[in-house]
């Protein structure tokens, strides 16, 4: 499985996993969102119905019904009531049911770095886990590790 380390310095995270889920949902594929916080689910889940008037990603929120339904499926916990096999944990926290999906998204900044970092350090030990830490410069992602 593989894990995308993402540090968040200039860009805000609804934008980051609204290009990732498209990028998913282009694949043909599924993605489960997570933040713990029902206010970063809900700024999350209105992001992503008014970043663009003329896009639309389709996208629900577990607790409302239709889960299985929902391409892009926002919740508070890593359950795949969506049939995901790709996560996105927006909210810096690692958590290690994320290693039951196939691909899995980390997403940190300056505040979460320290817990990123363990995370890090700890899949490092892990024969099946691939890592890939990525980092904006200049307005773009590179992947320096």
């Amino acid at each position: 499985m593989q894990v995308d380390f993402y540090h968040l310095a200039a860009t805000p995270v609804e934008r980051v996993v609204q290009r990732i889920a498209e990028r998913v949902l282009s694949d043909g594929g599924r993605l489960l969102v997570v933040a713990g916080d029902e206010g970063v689910a809900g700024r999350l889940d209105a992001y992503l119905w008014d970043y663009a008037p003329d896009s639309f990603l389709p996208h629900g929120r577990a607790g409302q019904g239709g889960e299985a339904d929902q391409p892009v499926l926002i919740g508070t916990s890593p359950d795949p009531l969506n049939g995901a096999r790709q996560i996105a944990l927006v909210d810096g926290i690692w958590r290690d049911e994320a290693l039951a999906f196939d691909r899995a998204f980390h997403f940190f900044d300056d505040t979460t770095i320290g817990a990123a970092r363990a995370a890090w350090k700890t899949l490092g030990g892990r024969e099946d886990v691939e890592r890939r830490f990525w980092k904006q410069e200049d307005g773009r992602w590179k992947q320096i590790a």
